[in-house]
């Protein structure tokens, strides 16, 4: 009996030991990969907005906890909503590790909810690195619009911006059109989500529905602040926002009637749950994806990245 105890703890150690030496051998190897390269993070969206913001913030502390530090730089692919971007890292992308993507999180739901012809890829083979926040969406209405609640949506008209077609802002709105039975009157061609609330501003549109209320609330501040938008409902989980419940802003959800459209909404809403999503290539190696992963959780607690998080709200 002690022989054989002796065995099965030299076993053990052996194992252990053996490991050990593949774990650090895996690690040497992405780490001498990374040493002295530069990775590309592609931004599926135009300058200026709260994707490119978010992949800007991450990209200026996201090499200091890849294995080898190494640069990363973010280059903007803006069009079609991130399906040109989503494009590209599914078909001409190095599949190596050196390109990672910030998409829209419409793009990645496109092949399913949207028309598939529209998507050149397989969202399914995308390698998830991670999402920065779950997502709330709100819909606006300007105070000189007729709309004061959302309910009012069933009967009246309201003229909205809309910009590409996997957009929250042009997805969104044709969706409650469609279910709900809502009268969003969408008026395309926006850039985007900035361009689209900046034309509400000058008089050209009457709202704005589907931009994520993380960016309204930084970058409109004022508005809600003079009062020059009213909130008439929030597109999120079913239990809502907690800051959009304190203010009494209506759920979407109290106006569905049958378990046929929750089902449909559901499924549609549910990208929420991933608002900033970041992908690699498919057929990128185990070991590169899997550092990435441990970047990213690394980065969304790096004190240095929250500290300047705040600072740009």
């Amino acid at each position: 009996m002690e022989r054989n105890s002796k065995r099965l703890l030299l076993a053990s150690i052996v194992l252990a030991s053996a490991i050990a030496n593949a774990s650090a051998q895996t690690k040497s190897s992405v780490e001498a990969f990374y040493s002295g390269k530069t990775v590309e993070l592609i931004v599926g969206s135009r300058a200026g907005g709260g994707y490119s913001t978010y992949a800007l913030l991450l990209a200026r502390h996201f090499g200091r906890h890849m294995p080898g530090n190494p640069t990363i730089v973010a280059k903007n692919m803006d069009g079609a909503g991130s399906l040109i971007a989503a494009g590209f890292m599914f078909n001409r992308a190095p599949r190596d590790g050196t390109a990672f993507a910030a998409l829209f999180m419409g793009a990645i739901m496109e092949p399913l909810i949207g028309d598939a012809t529209n998507a050149r890829f397989d969202p399914r083979k995308f390698a998830f690195v991670g999402s920065a926040n779950r997502e709330t969406s709100v819909c606006v209405a300007w105070h000189t619009s007729p709309i004061q609640s959302f309910k009012d949506m069933f009967e009246t008209e309201m003229i909205i911006g809309t910009s590409g077609v996997t957009s929250s802002i042009r997805q969104y709105p044709a969706v409650l059109n469609n279910v709900l039975g809502t009268k969003f009157k969408m008026i395309m061609g926006y850039p985007g989500s900035n361009d689209a609330a900046l034309a509400m501003e000058k008089g050209e549109t009457q709202g704005l529905c589907g931009i994520q209320w993380s960016s309204f609330n930084t970058s409109h501040q004022h508005w809600l602040e003079k009062k020059q938008v009213r909130i008439i409902a929030q597109i999120s989980s079913p239990e809502g926002d907690p800051e959009l419940n304190r203010r009494g802003v209506t759920k979407i959800w109290d106006f569905v009637t049958t378990e046929a459209d929750r089902q449909t909404l559901n499924v549609v809403f549910s990208q929420l749950e991933f608002g900033r999503p970041y992908v690699l290539p498919p057929d990128v190696p185990k070991e590169r994806v899997e550092a990435f992963r441990a970047a990213f959780d690394a980065t969304m607690k790096d004190p240095a990245f929250l500290e300047e998080a705040k600072k740009l709200q």
